[in-house]
C-alpha cells in the first residue's frame, strides 16, 4: 500500500536542501576569489552612490545653508540635479543587490555624469580629481567584472 508522503521526508531523504529555491535542484558553487571581490566592490560603490543621490536630494530640498536655492538654478541644471537624484539612488539599490540591471543603471549614471561634466561643465560642474576618481571606479568595475567572469569559465 502506498502512503502519501511529502517528497524528501522518507527514510532516505537528504536532510540538507540542495538549493535555496525549490525550483532550483542544483546547488550553486560557493563564491570565492574575484566573485567576492566584485560583490564587495559593488556594495562599496553602492554606498558612495547612495550618498551621491542623497546629496542631490539635499540640493533639491535646499538643505545646505548658504547654497543657491534650487528654484534659482537654471532649468538645465535643475534637470540634471533631478536626473541624478533619481538615477543615483536606483543605481545604488541595484549595485547593492549585485544584480545585472544594477550594474547597467550604474554605468548609465556614471558615464552620463562623466559626459556631462566633460562636455557641459555649466550644467554639471565636477572638479578634475572627482572626474578622475569616478572614471577610475568605472575602470576598476570593468577589471573586476572581467576577472570574475574569467574565473567562472
Amino acid at each position: 500500500m502506498r502512503t502519501n508522503r511529502k517528497p524528501g521526508t522518507g527514510r532516505n531523504a537528504d536532510p540538507q536542501p540542495r538549493g535555496g529555491d525549490r525550483i532550483e535542484r542544483v546547488a550553486r558553487p560557493p563564491q570565492t576569489g574575484w566573485d567576492v571581490v566584485l560583490v564587495w566592490f559593488m556594495r562599496m560603490t553602492a554606498l558612495l552612490w547612495l550618498a551621491k543621490g542623497a546629496w542631490a536630494w539635499a540640493r533639491i530640498l535646499d538643505v545646505w545653508p548658504g547654497a543657491v536655492p534650487f528654484e534659482a538654478e537654471p532649468y538645465g541644471r535643475q534637470t540634471v540635479i533631478v536626473y541624478f537624484a533619481v538615477i543615483d539612488l536606483i543605481a545604488a539599490v541595484g549595485l547593492w543587490l549585485t544584480s545585472a540591471w544594477g550594474g547597467v543603471v550604474w554605468l548609465l549614471a556614471a558615464t552620463s555624469a562623466l559626459t556631462l561634466a566633460l562636455l557641459t561643465p555649466q550644467l554639471l560642474s565636477m572638479t578634475t580629481p572627482l572626474i578622475v576618481a569616478q572614471a577610475s571606479i568605472v575602470v576598476i568595475y570593468f577589471i573586476f567584472s572581467s576577472l570574475a567572469a574569467g574565473e567562472n569559465r
